[in-house]
C-alpha cells in the first residue's frame, strides 16, 4: 500500500504552499479537506486563501516566519469555510518552511506537510476566536517583529504605517487610528487604513464627548467593543460615525509614555473578535510599543525641526549673483543628534565692491559650538562690513572668540581649560574684475584651485593659528589670481577626512570629482558631497579605524568665462618671502601637482629641481622676495611648461666653474643641463629668470637655447 493511501485511510492529506509561485499543490484528501474535488490538483494561493475564515490568516505569516527564525515545524489550525463563510471543518496543518533565495527581497519560502481534521474547538464567544497550533508561540514571533519594526521606524507616519501593516495572531486590523491631546480637545495624529477626509469628524473633538477614544483618553482604561450592538449601546451619539466604516469589532487603548495619557490608540477588525486574554494581552502590548515609537518620532521630528530652523537662521543666502563670479554653497549636518554643530559659511558683500568669502569650524559638535558659530559669523560680518582686510579681519575674530572663552562659566565638573573653544578659518577677499583673491588662514585646510582645463592643486597658503587661542595673533595674507574659467574650492575639514580618511586619503577622494568636467557649480558642489555621504562612498572609506562622521561647509566660487573666449590653460602664482623660506617646499609641490599628468616623470623631476634652485637663489643672493609663476599651454602630448622666478634685484646671475668640494654655483649649470631652454630677463626694477620644459613621450637628454 502507498504511502498516499495510508495517509488517505487515517484522513491525513499532503500539500505544498510555494510562495514564490504563489501556487498549492494538493492531493486528493487534503483537496477534499478543503471542500474540493476529491483529486490531486494545483491552484492559485488567492483561490485557496478564500477557503480559510479570514480571521486565521492573518497568523499564517507570524508562524511561518518563527519556524523559519527557529527551524521548526510551523504548526497551526485553520477553519476551512464553504461559499457562505460558514465553518464546515477545522484542519491542522503540520509542514516545514524551506526558505528559498530571495535576492535581498521578502523571505520565499515552500511550506510542505500534512492536513489533517481534527474537531472543532468550542466558541469563546465569537466567531473570530483565534485558533492556532501554538498560540502563545506565535503571539512571542509576532511580538518580537512587530518591536523591531515599531523600534526602525523614524518618523511618525513610518509608525503609523509599520503599525497598520501588522499581522496580529488570530485576527488582522482593517484599520487604525492615532489619537493625541491638544489642550481640552481631542485630535487626529494619523491614520492608517482610511480615505483622505475620514479624519475630518473626529478631529477637534472635545474631550468631553461621549466618544470611546475620548473616553480613553480622560480614564486611562482600554475599551473593547466586540460587536456594533455593543458600540450602538454605550455610545450611540458616535454610533453614527463608525457605523460608516462597516466595522464589527473596535479595540480603543490608550497610548501612556513615562506615566502619562499622550493619547488613544483605535483599532478597527472588520470581522468579529471576541478580545479574550490572549487577544487583549497582544494589543496592550502593541499598545505601548506604539506609544514608546510615536514617543520617539515625535522627539525625533521636533529635533529635525529645531535643527532645520537652525540651520535656516545660522546658515546665508548666497544672494544675487556678482557678474564675473558664480558662487555654489552646500551645508551638510551629519554629525550628530542635534544635527548642527559649529560648521559654517558666508559670502559678504563689501563696501570696496568686493566679495568676501568666509569658511569655519568651531571646536566641538554641541549645542555651545552651534552658539559660539553664530556669535562668530556675526562679528566676521561686522569686520569686514567696516572695511578692514583679510588679516585684520582674522586678527580681530581671535580678540571676540578669546574673549567669549574667558567670559564662560563652565558647568560644575567641568574642566575651564577642556572649556575652551578654538575655530578653525579662511577668509578670502575676491575682486570679481581682476580674479584676485586676498586670502588669510587661521588653521583651516587649504583652499583647492582647479584649472580651466580640469587640473586641480591644492593652492598652500600662509597661515596662523585657529582663531580664540591666542589673543593678540597676526594672519599673513597669500593672493591667488583665478584666470577666466579657473575655480576654487573652499571645505571644512568633514569633507576631507569623513568616512576613515586623513587629509592625504581625503584629498585624493575628492581630485577625481574636482577634475570631471563640469560646466554647472550647483552640480559640482552636489557631486562632491555625494562623493563623502552618497550611495557610493561606503566603498571609498579610508584607512583609519575611526569611521567618524563630520558636519560639511563648502564653498565653491569660478570666474566666469565667455564662451567664444579660448579657455586658458594651468597658471599658479605664489610669493616667497624672505621671512618664509619653508615657502620654497610648497613651490615645488605647487609645480609637482600642475605637472600630475605629465608624460616623462623625470622632467617632472627636473622642473621641481630648477623651481628649488632658482628660488633658493633669490632668497640667498638678494634681500627680496620671489615671485614664481607656472604656466602650462598647448594641448596633452606636446604642452609648454614656463616658469619665472622674478625678484627686485638688478644682479644678473653668471655661471661658474665650482671645484669639486663647492656647496654652491651649479645653478646655471644645471639650468643648461635640465631646461629646453632659460634665460635671464632684465626688467626695470630687478630680473627675471625663466626656464621651459616641452612635454615629450622620452627623457631629455640636454639643453636648449639661452638668452
Amino acid at each position: 500500500m502507498r504511502t498516499e493511501e495510508i495517509l488517505a485511510a487515517i484522513g491525513t492529506g499532503l500539500w505544498s504552499w510555494d510562495s514564490a509561485q504563489e501556487t498549492v499543490t494538493l492531493d486528493a484528501e487534503a483537496a477534499r479537506l478543503l471542500g474540493l474535488p476529491t483529486e490531486p490538483a494545483t491552484r492559485s494561493t488567492e483561490e485557496v486563501r478564500r477557503l480559510f475564515h479570514p480571521a486565521d490568516l492573518g497568523e499564517i505569516d507570524g508562524v511561518v516566519n518563527f519556524a523559519i527564525a527557529e527551524s521548526t515545524v510551523a504548526e497551526a489550525r485553520l477553519r476551512v469555510v464553504d461559499e457562505r463563510g460558514d465553518v464546515v471543518r477545522t484542519v491542522r496543518s503540520r509542514s516545514r518552511p524551506v526558505t528559498m533565495d530571495s535576492h535581498g527581497g521578502p523571505h520565499r519560502y515552500v511550506l510542505a506537510g500534512t492536513l489533517q481534521e481534527v474537531a472543532q474547538p468550542s466558541a469563546s464567544g465569537s466567531d473570530g476566536t483565534p485558533v492556532t497550533g501554538d498560540w502563545r508561540r506565535s503571539r512571542e514571533a509576532f511580538l518580537l517583529d512587530a518591536g523591531r519594526a515599531l523600534a526602525e521606524a523614524g518618523s511618525t507616519e513610518e509608525v503609523l504605517r509599520v503599525a497598520g501593516s501588522l499581522s496580529m495572531p488570530g485576527f488582522s486590523l482593517d484599520g487604525l487610528a492615532v489619537f493625541g491631546v491638544s489642550g481640552d480637545h481631542l485630535t487626529v495624529v494619523g491614520h492608517h487604513g482610511h480615505e483622505a477626509g475620514d479624519e475630518k469628524p473626529f478631529t477637534d473633538m472635545p474631550l468631553e464627548t461621549a466618544y470611546p477614544a475620548a473616553e480613553v483618553v480622560r480614564t486611562g482604561q482600554a475599551i473593547y467593543l466586540s460587536s456594533p450592538d455593543e458600540y450602538r449601546r454605550r455610545f450611540p451619539a458616535t454610533w453614527p460615525l463608525a457605523s460608516n466604516f462597516g466595522r464589527r469589532s473596535w479595540a480603543f487603548l490608550p497610548l501612556i509614555a513615562s506615566g502619562h495619557t499622550m493619547g488613544a490608540w483605535m483599532a478597527g477588525f472588520r470581522h468579529s473578535v471576541s478580545f479574550t486574554a490572549d487577544e487583549r494581552a497582544v494589543l496592550s502590548t502593541v499598545a505601548r510599543m506604539l506609544a514608546q515609537a510615536l514617543t520617539r518620532a515625535g522627539a525625533a521630528e521636533t529635533e529635525r525641526e529645531l535643527s532645520l530652523g537652525l540651520q535656516r537662521t545660522m546658515m546665508p543666502t548666497l544672494g544675487p549673483g556678482v557678474p564675473g563670479l558664480s558662487v555654489a554653497a552646500r551645508y551638510v549636518p551629519t554629525g550628530g543628534g542635534l544635527q548642527i554643530g559649529g560648521d559654517w559659511y558666508d559670502v559678504i558683500p563689501l563696501p570696496n565692491g568686493r566679495i568676501a568669502l568666509v569658511i569655519g569650524d568651531v571646536q566641538g559638535h554641541d549645542v555651545r559650538a552651534a552658539g559660539l558659530m553664530g556669535q562668530l559669523r556675526i562679528a566676521l560680518r561686522a569686520y569686514a562690513s567696516e572695511g578692514h582686510r583679510p588679516d585684520a579681519v582674522l586678527s580681530r575674530a581671535s580678540r571676540f572668540l578669546s574673549g567669549l572663552t574667558d567670559a564662560y562659566e563652565p558647568s560644575a565638573g567641568e574642566d575651564r581649560i577642556a572649556a575652551a573653544r578654538f575655530a578653525t578659518c579662511l577668509y578670502a577677499e575676491a575682486d570679481p574684475d581682476t580674479g584676485t583673491l586676498d586670502i588669510a588662514r587661521a588653521g583651516h585646510p587649504d583652499p583647492v584651485v582647479v584649472s580651466a582645463d580640469g587640473t586641480a592643486v591644492i593652492r598652500q597658503t600662509a597661515g596662523g593659528l585657529p582663531l580664540g587661542v591666542e589673543a593678540d595673533m597676526d594672519y599673513p595674507t597669500t593672493q591667488v589670481v583665478l584666470s577666466a574659467g579657473e575655480t576654487i574650492m573652499l571645505c571644512t575639514d568633514g569633507l576631507i577626512e569623513t568616512g576613515g580618511h586623513d587629509m592625504a586619503t581625503g584629498w585624493d577622494r575628492l581630485r577625481p570629482i574636482l577634475e570631471r568636467p563640469v560646466d554647472d557649480l550647483e552640480e559640482l558642489a552636489d557631486a562632491l558631497v555625494q562623493a563623502v555621504h552618497g550611495p557610493g562612498s561606503h566603498s571609498t572609506t579610508g584607512p583609519l579605524v575611526d569611521r567618524r562622521e563630520d558636519d560639511i561647509a563648502l564653498l565653491v566660487l569660478r570666474r566666469d568665462v565667455e564662451r567664444t573666449r579660448e579657455r586658458p590653460g594651468r597658471r599658479s602664482a605664489m610669493t616667497i618671502a624672505q621671512a618664509e623660506p619653508e615657502r620654497v617646499a610648497a613651490a615645488r609641490q605647487q609645480v609637482r601637482e600642475m605637472l600630475h599628468d605629465w608624460a616623462d616623470a623625470e622632467q617632472v623631476d627636473s622642473a621641481e629641481l630648477m623651481v628649488s634652485e632658482m628660488s633658493t637663489n633669490v632668497l640667498i643672493h638678494t634681500d627680496g622676495d620671489a615671485l614664481l609663476v607656472a604656466e602650462v599651454s598647448g594641448e596633452r602630448g606636446g604642452r609648454l611648461l614656463r616658469v619665472e622666478v622674478a625678484d627686485a634685484s638688478d644682479e644678473l646671475p653668471h655661471k661658474r666653474r665650482p671645484g669639486e668640494m663647492a656647496s654652491s654655483g651649479r645653478g646655471l649649470m644645471l639650468m643648461e643641463m635640465l631646461a629646453d631652454s632659460w634665460g635671464v630677463d632684465p626688467q626695470g626694477a630687478g630680473k627675471c629668470i625663466w626656464f621651459e620644459l616641452y612635454e615629450a613621450s622620452e627623457p631629455v637628454e640636454s639643453g636648449g637655447g639661452r638668452s
